[in-house]
């Protein structure tokens, strides 16, 4: 049994929170565009959006392998811009991030939108506020079950990941080597010991992250009552 090497648990709190950082700025627009419009378009938009979720993390890998790559046209362009490769890095990581937890991100804020009464959000309107004051002002204060799930749900699920980061980032130590990473690679050369113990933490973080969701959902609901 080797010592037990924390740092993957490091870069994956470390990416989590970059990720649901950068994707509640992104998403947030997202989903009250979509809580909003009535374009013939929104189907497609949300189509995308979930996508993630149905699609196999190979497959999303692989295309975002081929469109980060530096002798891809965005590769190129964001090299020769920000001087900075997305493949095998840990920014690299939190693009590829973005792109699997989106719907975790986007949906639970939709949802809360779409839940709000129209009256509250013209009444804001009529008040002379801006769409992004009601939004921040009016709306989100109003949705604070959905805002948490949204959050909550995205860091955990990109605590989580593996097949994505994998093929995106690779397995470098100190830098790209995230705990799911870690523990397949403890399986493959059977130090089991270990896996166990990365694998406990991993279920007991998961664990609180949902029952930290439950219990808030259920005393917002006793509150309402």
């Amino acid at each position: 049994m080797q010592a037990l090497d924390f740092t993957p648990f490091i870069i994956s709190f470390k990416l989590a929170a970059v990720t649901t950082l950068l994707l509640f700025i992104i998403a947030l627009p997202l989903a009250w565009y979509l809580s909003q419009t009535r374009s013939k378009a929104k189907p497609l938009i949300e189509a995308i959006v979930t996508l993630p979720i149905v699609l196999p993390p190979s497959v999303l890998g692989f295309y975002l392998l081929v469109l980060l790559a530096p002798n891809s046209l965005v590769g190129e362009f964001i090299h020769k811009i920000f001087g900075v490769d997305l493949l095998f890095t840990f920014s690299g990581l939190v693009v590829a991030s973005i792109f699997y937890s989106m719907p975790f991100m986007v949906q639970p804020l939709q949802s809360g939108f779409e839940s709000l009464k129209r009256e509250m959000i013209e009444a804001s309107y009529l008040s002379g506020k801006g769409k992004i004051t009601t939004i921040l002002k009016v709306a989100l204060p109003n949705i604070k079950p959905s805002l948490l799930t949204a959050l909550i749900l995205t860091f955990a699920h990109t605590i989580g990941e593996f097949g994505v980061v994998l093929m995106v980032g690779g397995s470098i130590p100190g830098k790209t080597k995230v705990a799911s990473v870690a523990i397949y690679e403890m399986v493959e050369v059977m130090e089991y010991q270990n896996a166990h113990i990365y694998s406990a933490i991993m279920l007991v973080i998961s664990l609180l992250v949902l029952v930290t969701v439950y219990l808030f959902n259920a005393k917002q609901k006793k509150a309402l009552i």
